[in-house]
């Protein structure tokens, strides 16, 4: 049995997930000097800090995003940068200015030290309490909530955080299929076969990388609906651009003529396209916010991956080892739409119809490794925490079906539509919410905003 809250002078907090979005709201909320808050952050991962984004080995995972923002927190920009100096990973990693892209997994031993110094140890209790294991329920008391791990150990605190990031589909061991997170990959794998990946995000990137990494000869082929591929990074400076320049609340076809003239205003004057979409960012989750619900809709079904291959990018080094596949001939980027995947002794026949032909073609893969295994529909999650809280009515879908339904304060909306006084959400999980709510720059924002009303809240709803 965890902690009672029976103390009303003492707030207690449990975070559930301990990857980036558990570790940053974590890190946010015991920035509050009250002695009096208590934290239990709950993984059921050995270490804290990795989660999906940040658990890879690969030295060659690079971050898409620049060591220069991606401090823990926005109000001291250069964090990140120092500690990196201070352990000597800048140096271990060649990165010569906070301008560089460092491997993910560094960046997840950054986010485990955010922590460390607030833990137990023999010479004074800590404010924080890290328990390893699955959480499966949640229940919504008078007194505050109780959440139930798989080993039915339970621990009791006056708020949740839901902080479990991305779900990711299962893949059968029985299937034909590989998922990319899987440390087993390469088992058996013939070097010389074909591999066919489905989808041509950054995933896929990633995944490519390993396999070239591991030797890997045979072609590659990724599949996407668009055949798109993230863009690179170039070392420029957004545009400065004021609230009042963006048309807040237009229709979106309105909007995305305003962007793209926007972009090219930029260019034309000697500017980068990157300069012009950061420029943008600032205003992403307001215009997302103020757009009417069914063009969210038209969004995500039209505009959503040509938006995310120039939002989310990828280092210059990966783009230049990606491109020199392709240069060979080994890898190829195809806009198509599978028809249907059958497993035989070999591998699995591979079935697609090229963007705009109508005659299917074959592939006779070795592997087949699917890299769109985002589970976006919540109703579909294999966690077994959101599958309790919707059949207990406690969080329901937003309307566009990706997300649970939040309150802009975070605050999670039951099947009823009441938002909870007790259960909240960060990260990920929110993205119907804000969008834009996937990278670091992103969430910690979010998780400060958030951290700073759990602590100045009152105890009881």
């Amino acid at each position: 049995m965890g902690n009672h809250p029976a103390n009303v002078q003492t707030k207690r907090i449990v975070v559930i997930g301990g990857g980036a979005s558990g570790v940053l709201v974590t890190a946010h909320l015991l920035r509050d000097p009250s002695p009096d808050l208590r934290v239990t952050l709950i993984e059921k991962r050995e270490n804290v800090g990795l989660g999906l984004a940040y658990g890879t080995a690969n030295p060659n995972h690079l971050l898409n995003v620049r060591a220069a923002n991606m401090s823990a927190f926005a109000d001291e920009p250069n964090h990140f940068w120092n500690w990196l100096v201070a352990h000597g990973e800048a140096e271990t990693t060649s990165c010569s200015d906070p301008f560089c892209f460092v491997p993910r997994r560094v960046y997840g031993r950054y986010l485990g030290s955010l922590i460390e110094r607030h833990l137990a140890n023999p010479s004074r209790p800590g404010r924080l309490n890290v328990v390893h294991g699955e959480v499966v329920a949640i229940a919504d008391r008078q007194s505050g909530i109780a959440v139930t791990l798989a080993d039915g150990s339970t621990h009791v605190g006056h708020k949740a955080v839901l902080a479990t990031g991305h779900d990711v589909f299962t893949v059968l061991p029985q299937s034909c299929s590989a998922d990319p997170w899987n440390e087993s990959l390469f088992a058996g794998l013939d070097r010389d076969g074909a591999i066919v990946i489905v989808g041509t995000g950054l995933t896929m990137v990633d995944c490519v990388l390993s396999l070239l990494d591991n030797g890997h000869r045979g072609p590659i082929y990724a599949l996407s609906r668009r055949g798109l591929l993230p863009r690179v990074h170039r070392h420029t400076e957004p545009v400065r651009l004021d609230a009042a320049d963006v048309p807040l609340g237009t229709e979106l076809a309105y909007l995305w003529r305003w962007f793209r003239g926007f972009v090219r205003w930029h260019v034309e004057r000697g500017g980068d396209w990157r300069g012009a979409v950061d420029g943008v960012r600032p205003y992403t989750q307001l215009i997302w916010q103020n757009l009417p619900l069914d063009a969210k809709r038209r969004f995500l079904v039209h505009a959503r991956a040509w938006w995310d291959v120039h939002r989310h990018r990828m280092a210059p080094e990966v783009d230049s080892r990606l491109r020199a596949a392709i240069g060979r001939g080994q890898l190829q980027v195809i806009a198509a739409k599978i028809a249907h995947i059958a497993p035989n002794d070999t591998g699995a026949l591979v079935q697609f119809h090229r963007r705009g032909e109508p005659v299917a073609e074959t592939l006779q893969a070795a592997r087949v490794i699917e890299c769109t295994g985002i589970v976006t529909d919540p109703l579909a999650t294999p966690n077994p925490l959101l599958r309790d809280l919707f059949a207990k009515g406690l969080c329901r879908p937003d309307p566009l079906g990706i997300g649970l339904d939040v309150t802009d304060e975070c605050a999670v909306i039951d099947a009823k539509g009441r938002p909870s006084p007790r259960i909240f959400a960060a990260g990920p999980l929110t993205r119907a919410a804000f969008w834009e709510i996937v990278a670091v720059p992103d969430i910690r924002l979010q998780c400060a905003d958030l951290a700073r009303r759990l602590t100045r809240s009152e105890l009881a709803a």
